[in-house]
C-alpha cells in the first residue's frame, strides 16, 4: 500500500470516527437514563390554552371538534395516560367540556379534570364571588348531574390552585385553618360522591403552588390527603426543581405530583430556543425520574403558549419527543 493510499485511508477514519463523535455528542442530550425502577403512574398533558381559554368562543363552533381531535391524538402519541381539561364546571360549559371528554375516551386516554367555577377566580368577566360553602354545593352537584363524564382511573380536582381565588391566599390572610379545612372537605365530599356512582375517580390532587403547599400541608393536612402534594411548579433550572421536590419528600414525607411543569415561562426562563426547551425537560425528567416518591407528571401544555411542545401547525416540537421518550420508555424492575 503506497503513502498516498494509507494516508487517505486514515483521513476516512479521521472523519468517520468524527462523525461518530457528534452523533453521540446529540443523543447523549436526548438520552432517557439506562434503567431506572421507577415510572410514572399518572403521565398527563395538559390542554389548558384551548379547553379552558376558548371554552367560550368555541362553545358554539361544532368545526373546532376537528382540532381537538388532532391535539388529543397527538397527546395519545406520546405515550400519556391522561389528558388534562381546564373547561370550566359550569352548567354552560358542560357542552364543551363533554366534546373534549368524548375524543379523549376515543383514542383511550384518562381524563384529569382541571377546571373550576369561573365565579371562583372571575373567568370570562364572571363576578369573583363563590365562598367555600358554595364552592362545596357546586362540586357536589356537578359530579351528580353529571356522571357520564367520568370513567375509572381518572383524576377530578375539585379546586386547581384553589389559592387564587374565592375568599383569598393563605399566605396572605389568616384563614389558613379554613384553607386546610376546605381543602380536606372538598375532597372527602367529591370522594364520597364518586363512590355512590361506582366510579373509581382520583380527588385527592389538590394541585397548588409550592410556597402553598409548604405552608398548607402539615403532617395532619398530608395525612387527611392521602399522603400526597401536588405542586404547579416553575424554576430557572432542572436542578432547583430537583432540590424543592426533594424538600417537599423529605420533610414533608410525602408522594409528590407535578400538577404543572413546562419550559418556557415569560420572567423565568430567557431566550430559550425549542432546542434549549428540549434540553432543560430532558435534564428535568431525568433527575424526576430517579425519585421513587414522585409518582406523578403533568406537563403544561400540548399546544399554545410559550411552553408548548407542538407548533401552531400541531408539528411537534422536539420538546415533544423528549416527553414521549420518557412516557413510552420502558423501565427496568
Amino acid at each position: 500500500m503506497g503513502n498516498k493510499t494509507i494516508l487517505i485511508f486514515i483521513l476516512i477514519l479521521i472523519v468517520v470516527s468524527g462523525s461518530l463523535f457528534l452523533v453521540a455528542i446529540k443523543n447523549r442530550k436526548t438520552k432517557v437514563p439506562k434503567e431506572t425502577n421507577r415510572t410514572w403512574t399518572v403521565k398527563s398533558i395538559d390542554t389548558m390554552k384551548f379547553s379552558r381559554d376558548l371554552a367560550q368562543e368555541k362553545l358554539k363552533e361544532p368545526s373546532f371538534d376537528e382540532t381537538i381531535d388532532i391535539q388529543v391524538r397527538f397527546i395519545k402519541e406520546t405515550g400519556a395516560t391522561h389528558i388534562a381539561i381546564g373547561t370550566p364546571y359550569d352548567e354552560k360549559f358542560i357542552p364543551y367540556l363533554r366534546r373534549w371528554v368524548i375524543v379523549a375516551r376515543k383514542y383511550n386516554l384518562n381524563v384529569w379534570f382541571r377546571g373550576n367555577f369561573s365565579g371562583w377566580e372571575g373567568w370570562f368577566g364572571e363576578t369573583k364571588n363563590l365562598n367555600r360553602a358554595k364552592h362545596i354545593q357546586f362540586i357536589q352537584s356537578f359530579i351528580r348531574n353529571n356522571p357520564d363524564l367520568f370513567e375509572d382511573g381518572d383524576i377530578f380536582t375539585p379546586c386547581p390552585e384553589c389559592e387564587n381565588g374565592g375568599p383569598g391566599d393563605p399566605r396572605s390572610d389568616t384563614n389558613l385553618d379554613d384553607f386546610r379545612k376546605f381543602m380536606i372537605s372538598e375532597n372527602s365530599i367529591a370522594s364520597e360522591e364518586f363512590y355512590k356512582l361506582k366510579k373509581d375517580v382520583v380527588t385527592n390532587f389538590a394541585s397548588m403552588n409550592y410556597d402553598v403547599a409548604k405552608l398548607v400541608m402539615d403532617q395532619e393536612t398530608l395525612r387527611k390527603m392521602g399522603g400526597i402534594i401536588v405542586v404547579d411548579h416553575y424554576v430557572n433550572t432542572p436542578q432547583k426543581l430537583s432540590s424543592d421536590i426533594d424538600y417537599l419528600i423529605r420533610n414533608k414525607n410525602s408522594k409528590v405530583i407535578l400538577g404543572e411543569i413546562g419550559v418556557p415561562i415569560q420572567n423565568i426562563h430567557q431566550n430559550m430556543t425549542d432546542q434549549s426547551q428540549a434540553e432543560w425537560l430532558n435534564d428535568a425528567l431525568d433527575l424526576l425520574s430517579q425519585k421513587e416518591n414522585v409518582i406523578g407528571i403533568n406537563y403544561w401544555v400540548s399546544h399554545g403558549g410559550s411552553t408548548a411542545i407542538f407548533n401552531d401547525d400541531n408539528t411537534p416540537k422536539e420538546a415533544s419527543d423528549i416527553l414521549q421518550k420518557y412516557y413510552k420508555a420502558v423501565f427496568h424492575q
